[in-house]
């Protein structure tokens, strides 16, 4: 194996900026929901952090509010986002558009197993939390091995950002989650020879700092 083949891949996962479904709490899955204006106030503060940064590729999710969020990080770089199918949310079917607390009386059984992460669980004409773990950390490797020794940023969703975590701290598809998915918060990860590992997450200073600098 050439040597360059065994330097680690630098990873920058953010999700995407907020959309009018987050701040309503509404599921988006697969529908195709745009940035709304603090989504897309929230792209170009990640973009302005990563500005100095030697990025070497931009991917996305073909949906656009990741792919929108991914768009304003490139273009200073200019660099072209690759948009890749295999990044969505998990598709969430019939209860998409819906918020989980109109769901849960409608759907008690069915939100429960949610609820409780079981792995096996699909919401009707949806994606079981296994099968979309694995179609996301598979991508996330894919794109990772094409790009040894470089850094590249990778823009998703929080589900994807879940499956990303737990690929890379090992910690099971069904333990509650105990970390953070704020829009455009900067997520950093290694891979090498097959394996993720964590290296910082939850990174908003640059989108604390634009709050509290209009704070008087």
């Amino acid at each position: 194996m050439p040597d360059s083949q065994l330097e680690p891949t630098r990873i920058i996962a953010i999700r995407h900026g907020e959309t009018d479904w987050n701040a309503a709490a509404r599921i988006q899955g697969h529908t195709d929901i745009a940035l709304n204006a603090r989504g897309l106030e929230q792209a170009q503060l990640a973009a302005q952090a990563l500005a100095d940064e030697a990025i070497d590729a931009v991917y996305a999710s073909d949906l656009q509010r990741a792919w929108q969020t991914a768009e304003a990080i490139a273009a200073p770089h200019g660099l072209s986002v690759v948009r890749d199918p295999a990044l969505r949310e998990r598709c969430f079917g019939q209860f998409e558009g819906h918020s989980f607390a109109a769901l849960e009386p409608l759907h008690p059984e069915l939100c429960v197993r949610w609820r409780r992460r079981d792995p096996d669980f699909a919401a009707p004409g949806g994606e079981t939390l296994r099968a979309f773990a694995q179609r996301a950390q598979t991508a996330l490797r894919r794109i990772a091995a094409a790009h040894p020794g470089g850094l590249i940023v990778v823009a998703v969703h929080g589900g994807v950002l879940d499956a990303f975590y737990r690929a890379a701290t090992g910690q099971e598809l069904q333990a509650p989650r105990s970390f953070e998915l704020r829009n455009a918060a900067l997520n950093r990860l290694l891979y090498a020879q097959g394996q993720l590992t964590l290296v910082g997450w939850g990174d908003t200073a640059h989108l604390d700092r634009s709050l509290n600098e209009g704070v008087e």
